[in-house]
């Protein structure tokens, strides 16, 4: 009896999809240039049906794909030949709200901002907020340790978790809490992109609504004087609760889509949010003033309503540039903040090498990129091109002394880079790791970790210190 018929037999009616119209929508996630058909697609309701597909795949040695709302950037949710999908969005509730300890308890389908929603009238909020927060799951959150335009001052997904239950592939459950010491397997699991088990529920801490909130949106005549700017509001001792970076082209594009304000001349764009109780947010907008006097263009939220139009047009950034080309290529880096400029700098380099236009959007505060390469994926080689210009940038990451990723995880789209970035020890502990959890490599088989040989045949597995870029820079 084939996988798909155990499947089938052995649950209700509408949970095993496999004709060929309804498991299209799982080819892919945000990352749709990679598709691939998988045998099923499983939707179980519960956590005991989730581990009658354990079994069922363990029996048969058939590859498990767990998917949220598939919002992700890196592949790390494209099924794989002959693999079965997990899909967890049912599992959509919010189990308990601990007012007093400012915890909720929540399964990996309840979308990102429905915990805030669930939890405003409290005067609390969930503050993680990736740009897909209306769609993309706290499961899926947690498996690619996401960020946002707060994380700043807030931290990633990994800062705001308290436990996670989870179900290994023998469909044993674990209960990993920040409570335990010794491992740290809890932060382990944030960031593992579905490797090492299945997540059936999220503790997530709960932040109380700040007091008082300034936005100042500043425009620069130089993508040098903003990237300064970024790096004197952090010397100056203030931790923005969000500090976003645009360059020109972002700007033009997300003004034509949002028309929130933004000044069309301006070279470089700032954004610094400011939160807490009154006195001290003045007395830190009054120092970011003073930071940003050289700025061509200065304002400061004046309401709610204008603040939010600030973010709005942040928010619309990758809509936006999609209404200008039929395809963009979303990169993920991170870099020391202070070399942020000479980082914009040899991307417009790169853009001219490669022919291809590429708006660039930042989490400037720590140093997070997200540059966005426009392509035509009918011409021919476009996509190809994008590709290699993607690595590039990657690797300038590296030898700057930073990580091929932030927030997005690696998926398939980062295994070549992971072979710039980590030797041959480094890649070896890695497996060792999964190999704890996943004996058998049944959880999400050839993602995030690339085997050893695929790095010797890049001929990629090294590390020159004398080399860099920097060189005053030691690299891992």
């Amino acid at each position: 009896m084939t996988i798909v018929n155990q499947l089938t037999r052995a649950f209700p009616k509408g949970i095993v999809l496999t004709s060929n119209e309804n498991t299209r929508p799982f080819e892919c996630d945000g990352l749709s240039v990679y598709r691939q058909k998988p045998l099923a697609v499983v939707l179980p309701d519960n956590v005991m049906q989730i581990k009658q597909v354990l079994k069922i795949c363990k029996i048969n040695n058939i590859p498990i794909v767990t998917r949220g709302a598939g919002t992700g950037l890196s592949g790390g949710a494209m099924p794989l030949e002959k693999s079965i999908v997990l899909g967890l969005s049912k599992l959509n509730k919010v189990k308990l709200i601990d007012v007093e300890n400012q915890l909720a308890v929540v399964e990996p389908g309840v979308r990102n901002i429905a915990i805030s929603e669930a939890v405003a009238q409290y005067g609390l909020y969930y503050a993680p907020d990736p740009s897909s927060q209306i769609a993309c799951t706290i499961g899926g959150n947690v498996s690619e340790n996401s960020g946002g335009v707060h994380c700043l001052k807030y931290g990633l997904t990994v800062h705001n978790v308290e436990a996670i239950r989870m179900l290994t592939i023998d469909g044993d459950e674990l209960i990993l809490s920040c409570q335990d010491d010794g491992l740290g397997l809890l932060a382990l699991m944030n960031g593992s992109e579905g490797l090492l088990g299945v997540i059936t529920e999220v503790t997530v801490k709960l932040t109380p609504n700040p007091a008082f909130v300034k936005m100042v949106m500043a425009g620069f005549d130089s993508v040098r004087d903003c990237a300064n700017a970024v790096t004197n509001i952090i010397k100056a001792g203030i931790i923005p609760a969000g500090l976003e970076m645009m360059d020109s082209f972002a700007i033009k594009a997300a003004e034509g889509f949002a028309q929130v304000g933004y000044p069309l001349d301006a070279k470089a764009l700032l954004l610094c949010e400011l939160d807490g109780i009154q006195t001290q947010v003045q007395l830190e907008l009054d120092n970011v003033l003073k930071i940003l006097s050289g700025a061509s263009t200065l304002k400061v939220s004046e309401s709610e309503e204008e603040r939010l139009n600030f973010w709005k047009g942040r928010k619309s950034a990758f809509s936006a540039v999609g209404t200008l080309s039929p395809d963009y290529y979303c990169m993920d880096g991170t870099i020391p903040r202070r070399y942020l400029a000479d980082m914009l700098e040899k991307i417009h380099k790169l853009s001219k090498k490669y022919q291809l236009r590429v708006a660039n959007v930042f989490h400037a505060g720590d140093g997070n990129l997200h540059p966005l390469i426009l392509y035509d994926a009918n011409v021919t080689g476009e996509l190809e091109r994008t590709e290699e210009f993607g690595t590039e940038i990657l690797k300038l990451s590296v030898d700057m002394g930073g990580t091929i990723t932030g927030e997005h995880g690696v998926g398939v789209e980062k295994l070549n880079a992971m072979c710039h970035q980590f030797n041959t020890q480094e890649l070896e502990i890695f497996h060792k790791i999964k190999q704890v959890f996943d004996e058998d490599s049944l959880f999400n088989p050839g993602k995030a970790v690339p085997e050893l040989h695929r790095c010797a045949e890049l001929g990629a597995m090294h590390i020159h210190r004398g080399e860099l870029p920097y060189p005053e820079l030691e690299r891992f």
